[in-house]
Order: structure tokens, then C-alpha cells, then sequence
């Protein structure tokens, strides 16, 4: 076993060519037997088993900077780099299913958020520059997936704009990014991998020229004089030299003799390269080749033979959305859906099966898609941009400059909302309640179950002159909470007995933690507490109805999975002084902080946010009004 005397890379430079192709053998074999048993990332990494060891054979880590784009396929990058205990991969204590610094010198970006490489790239070649470490080089891997993103083009436009700083720019060109790449860049890398290049054009030439008397040699080198016009001929990759960016390619990303020799001569030349290899993902595991969906982009618990699923969930969120997209646009021809390359993972697989015409990919482009959505909502259309919570982020200004602006009626829908846990701190989708919060005219609306996600769907595709946010949590979808009563247009889900004239608690539920905040009246009460428990079901506005009942109790306490800072239980407490309600209230929620990966129970008790904290807290809160407190409160919840 050649994969275990692998501590570092440098241990790679002892090894033959017949050593390293064992090594990859070796290394897809560990991926399968590992991953299968944790879960994670296994068709991107099982596709650069050949192209991460030529990287660490031509750069010298971490001295040289190799950076992965999003870092789902940083898994064989780690076991090179001296990690190779995968038991514990994504859990907590274990190792981060992305690169992490805490974990080695040799990550360096653990943003998993897509297209953001070649501007980290672009920044550390010109520190290199500015420091004068002539003998530091950058390499940067993009996907041809995470090329569709805006912000790529942005940096390589500033890349070309510095002939003489040397940085490699090397493009996973695996045709997918969850599923195939689409777009015009997507057709112009596939006119790529589908005709012969120039330089291949050319050495062929030249051994017929040679041997041509007198004219040949000339000849040859004419035709190698206008080697840009054959190029554009032959291989049309002009449009990277056009940018001043030498083109390298395209390289058999499975050769690891070629990629090394490719990235040599990338590595000597003084400006900016790109070097364009052409892998599989899934590549050497049959289950994942044949899977057509997203070639094993990410799986749970599989078994390694067959590559099926140990065990079969209940339903989740993403699939009763799913479900209720199809039978929306059965109803309305004007719904139409958008998704940022990630058709299968937010749901709407079943939708473009069922309208293909009605579904619009835009690529890794949050940006662009929100404001596509907005032209599509000012042409009489209905978008629903599906999206993961924590990718809403990227394209805030797009939502409040563009759509919330000009009134444009856009449902977007969150999935993975609040804690998700296992894919660490970038995944988190815990900024979308405070970051809507500032938008003017937005409606945001967290269900706490399946019925109450298709009634609020149905509620928000209605709104035409404002965006409407609906955010879900990951996972299995939990059991029906019915509603014993109405307030406004807030849901009782708990009530006191009629004999109390003024209940201790109002506790504010938000979106799928309502059985937890059951949990929590039902702890309260057994220490003689009463408390209302009431579902607002859309957090933004705060229902007007929300006030009048506050003052009907002794204490406010809000509960979300969402960041504390500037989230539902801040628009609430705004609420309440706006309308001169003077109410003790306790906010809980996720504090302001990246959080490390573990499921998304162990970070819920790491942060306090379960039944018996909150619990605990509020009897205290109560027991100081009621003047019994004889200690210091317990800390809060921050």
C-alpha cells in the first residue's frame, strides 16, 4: 500500500509513474470504502484523484498557494496532505468535508461558496508581487461549473490585466457543476474538448513539412508565425487569449504525466495561464458514472457495492416543495422556476421534468438569476428562484435594487434555512431573516410543517407587487402542528386555560422549531408557568395583532434559527416599542458566529437553542419578575 507512507506532499516526488497511477487506484478505493460510511462529497473528489497529485507534484504546498474552488473536491487534497483518518468526516471533532485551516497549512480558502477561487488567486499572486516572493507561485482550480459565476469573469478580468504575474488558473472541465453545465461559456468549453488543438494540429504538420524540399521548413514556420488564426480555426479558445491569458489545453485530466507536464510549463511562464483539463467526475466508481442526476455529487450513507442508500428518509422539506411546485404549475402557466445550477438539490428536478420550457438554469449566478426573476415578474411571468438560504446572501443587492425596488412580484425559496450542521459554517443558513429584514415590501414566511410550506407557497405566488421569501429547514420534514386557534393572521398553537386573565409567556415560534417551542410551554408549565404559543407564519411584517397580545402577558420570548442580530425576535421588539407595548422580551436564537461542523442536534445544544436552555432561562426571566430570583441570572443565550 503505497497511500498510507503518504504524509506530505513531497513524499509524492519518491514515487514512479506506475507508483502514482497505483497511488490513484489506491486513493478512489479509500474515497469509496470512506464515504460510503460518513456520507459527503464523492463524485467531484473521485474526478481529481489524477489532478490533485500532479498539482502537489509541480507545487510545493504550502509555501506555493493551491486553492479549490467551493472545496467539495478537496477530499483527495487532504489525504495528500497528511489527513487520512476520514472516520469522523463532517462530524463533529472529525474532519471538515471542505479545506479548513484549523486542519492544515495547506488550506487556504474555506469559503464553500462557489466562483470565488481566481479573486483569491488574483489577490495572493499580487501579494506575491508586492512582497517581492518571486519564488511563490499560485495555483487556482475552477470548475467548469463554478465558471458560470459572475464574480469568476470579474477576477479574470483583472488576471489578464497583469501580463507578467505569474498565476495558474487550471479548469476542472467535468461538464457538470451538481448536473451538466449549461450556458453559452458551457458550449464554448465543449467546442473545446471536441476538436483536436493546434498544437497537436501543428506537430503533425511539421513532421510533413520537414520533409518537404526547400519550401517546408519556411512554410512551417509561417503557419507557426499565425498560430493565433489556426487556433481560433482549430481550436477556438481565443476567446481566454483574447482576455491576454495563455491557453494550455485541453489535457487528459486522468494522464497524471500530461497534467504534470502542463502545469510545468504553466508554472515557468511569467504571466497569467490557463490550463484546461478535461476530467470525469464519478470517475472509477460505476455507480456514480451511471448516476446521470449528479454523478454522486454528494450522498448519505450508502452501501459501497451498489451505491444505494443504506436507509430511505422520511419526506423531507425540499420534497414537499417539490411536489407542490408541479401541482402550481399544473394550475398557472405564469409560475415559471429558476434554480442556480443546483436543479436537484433544491427540488425543482420534478417541475422541469413536468414544464421544461418554464424552468431557466442561470448557472452559479445568484445575482444574475435574481434579477433575470425580476425582468421575468415585470413580463407578466411569476418566478420562483430556488435557492439555498446561505446563497441568498450573494445576491441581496439584486433583491433590494432591483426587485423589492421596482415591486416585482418574485417568490424566492429558501431551502437549508437555520442550522444545516454537517456541511460547517458557510452552509448555515443563518442570515436570511436579518439580512430580508431591511427590504422594504418583502414578505417572509417560515413554515413550521408540510401543510403550512404548501398553504404559505400558495400564499406568497399570490403577492404580485413585492418579493415573497419562503425558508425551510434541511432534512426530514417533522409531524403536522395544528393550530388550536387564530390571532390575526398568526396561528395559536398553545393556550392557556380561559380562567388565566394574563398568561406569564408569549412565545413566539418561528418556521420548524414550533415543536420545540411546545417543548418549551410544556417545561414552563410544570414549573406553574402559562404560556401562549403562537406561530406568526410570516415573520415579515410583524402582524399587527402581535402587539395588543404581548400586553396581555408578563414576558415576550422569541425562538428562531436564524442569527440574534438584527433577526424576527429584533423586528418584533421594534414592534412592540413602536406600538408602546412595554414588555420584558428574551430573543433566542443563533448566535453571530461561524459555527463548526457537527449534526445539526450537537450544534443546537452547543448554542443553547433546545427545549430545557430555553426553558431554564425563562423561569428564570420569570421567577426576577416575580421578585424570587436569589441568584445571578443565568447567561444568556449569545
Amino acid at each position: 500500500m503505497l497511500l498510507p507512507r503518504i504524509k506530505g506532499p513531497r513524499d509524492l516526488d519518491l514515487l514512479s509513474q506506475e507508483e502514482l497511477n497505483q497511488l490513484a487506484a489506491e486513493i478512489r478505493s479509500f474515497l469509496v470504502d470512506a464515504v460510503s460510511k460518513t456520507g459527503g462529497h464523492l463524485g467531484p473528489n473521485l474526478g481529481v484523484v489524477e489532478l490533485t497529485i500532479a498539482l502537489h507534484r509541480v507545487f510545493d504546498s504550502p509555501k506555493d498557494k493551491v486553492l479549490f474552488d467551493t472545496g467539495h473536491q478537496a477530499y483527495v487534497h487532504k489525504l495528500l496532505t497528511g489527513r487520512q483518518d476520514f472516520g469522523n468526516l463532517r462530524a463533529k471533532g472529525g474532519l471538515s468535508g471542505y479545506p479548513s485551516r484549523a486542519e492544515s497549512d495547506h488550506d487556504v480558502i474555506e469559503n464553500s461558496h462557489a466562483s470565488t477561487v481566481l479573486g483569491w488567486a488574483d489577490g495572493l499572486a499580487k501579494a506575491n508581487e508586492v512582497l517581492g516572493r518571486a519564488d511563490h507561485h499560485v495555483a487556482a482550480v475552477i470548475g467548469d461549473g463554478a465558471l458560470t459565476g459572475g464574480m469568476a469573469w470579474e477576477a479574470l478580468n483583472n488576471i489578464a490585466a497583469a501580463k507578467d504575474r505569474p498565476l495558474v488558473i487550471v479548469v476542472n472541465d467535468n461538464e457538470r457543476s451538481y448536473g451538466p453545465t449549461i450556458g453559452g461559456l458551457a458550449n464554448h468549453l465543449a467546442t473545446l474538448r471536441t476538436t483536436d488543438g493546434y498544437e497537436r494540429f501543428l506537430a503533425r504538420g511539421k513532421d510533413l513539412l520537414e520533409r518537404t524540399p526547400v519550401v517546408g521548413k519556411p512554410l512551417y514556420e509561417t503557419l507557426h508565425g499565425a498560430k493565433k488564426g489556426l487556433k481560433d480555426f482549430i481550436a477556438p479558445q481565443g476567446m481566454f487569449e483574447d482576455l491576454g491569458l495563455k491557453y494550455i489545453g485541453p489535457i487528459d485530466g486522468h494522464d497524471i504525466e500530461a497534467l504534470e507536464s502542463a502545469l510545468q510549463r504553466a508554472k515557468r511562464f511569467s504571466g497569467p495561464v490557463i490550463v484546461h483539463c478535461l476530467t470525469q467526475k464519478g470517475r472509477g466508481y460505476e455507480p456514480a458514472v451511471q448516476d446521470e442526476a449528479d454523478r454522486f455529487h454528494a450522498v448519505g450513507v450508502i452501501h459501497p457495492d451498489t451505491g444505494l442508500p443504506v436507509s430511505t428518509d422520511a419526506a423531507s422539506w425540499t420534497s414537499v416543495f417539490a411536489d407542490e411546485m408541479v401541482k402550481l404549475g399544473k394550475e398557472r402557466k405564469d409560475i415559471v422556476a429558476i434554480t442556480a445550477a443546483m436543479l436537484q438539490p433544491v427540488g425543482l428536478k420534478k417541475f422541469a421534468d413536468a414544464y421544461p420550457d418554464r424552468i431557466f438554469d442561470v448557472g452559479i449566478a445568484e445575482q444574475h438569476g435574481a434579477t433575470s426573476a425580476a425582468g421575468l415578474a415585470t413580463g407578466g411571468a411569476h418566478p420562483v428562484f430556488a435557492v439555498y438560504a446561505t446563497f441568498l446572501n450573494r445576491a441581496f443587492d439584486q433583491v433590494l435594487m432591483d426587485v423589492a425596488l421596482h415591486k416585482c412580484g418574485v417568490t424566492f425559496v429558501l431551502d437549508r434555512a437555520g442550522v444545516t450542521g454537517t456541511d460547517g459554517a458557510s452552509h448555515n443558513g443563518m442570515w436570511d431573516m436579518s439580512i430580508m429584514q431591511v427590504v422594504p415590501g418583502l414578505r417572509l414566511a417560515a413554515p413550521r410543517d408540510a401543510e403550512q410550506l404548501r398553504a404559505q407557497l400558495r400564499e406568497a405566488v399570490l403577492v404580485k407587487d413585492a418579493p415573497t421569501v419562503v425558508r425551510y429547514s434541511k432534512g426530514v420534514v417533522g409531524p403536522a402542528v395544528p393550530a388550536v386557534g387564530r390571532v390575526g393572521g398568526m396561528d395559536v398553537l398553545r393556550a392557556p386555560a380561559p380562567e388565566v386573565t394574563r398568561p406569564d409567556v408569549l412565545l413566539v415560534s418561528v418556521g420548524a422549531l414550533a415543536p420545540m417551542c411546545l417543548e418549551i410551554a410544556d417545561l414552563l408549565d410544570k414549573q406553574g408557568i402559562t404560556t401562549t404559543v403562537v406561530d406568526p407564519r410570516w415573520v415579515k411584517p410583524v402582524d399587527e395583532a402581535l402587539a395588543p397580545l404581548a400586553d396581555r402577558h408578563r414576558v415576550v420570548v422569541t425562538v428562531e434559527d436564524n442569527g440574534r442580530t438584527g433577526g424576527v425576535g429584533s423586528a418584533v421588539s421594534q414592534a412592540l416599542r413602536d406600538a408602546g407595548v412595554d414588555v420584558p422580551l428574551r430573543d433566542f436564537g443563533i448566535p453571530q458566529r461561524f459555527l463548526d461542523h457537527a449534526s445539526r442536534k450537537e450544534v443546537m445544544a452547543e448554542i443553547g437553542l433546545t427545549a430545557p436552555d430555553i426553558a431554564r432561562q425563562v423561569t428564570g426571566l420569570v421567577a426576577k419578575l416575580d421578585g424570587r430570583y436569589d441568584s445571578e441570572p443565568a447567561a444568556t443565550v449569545d
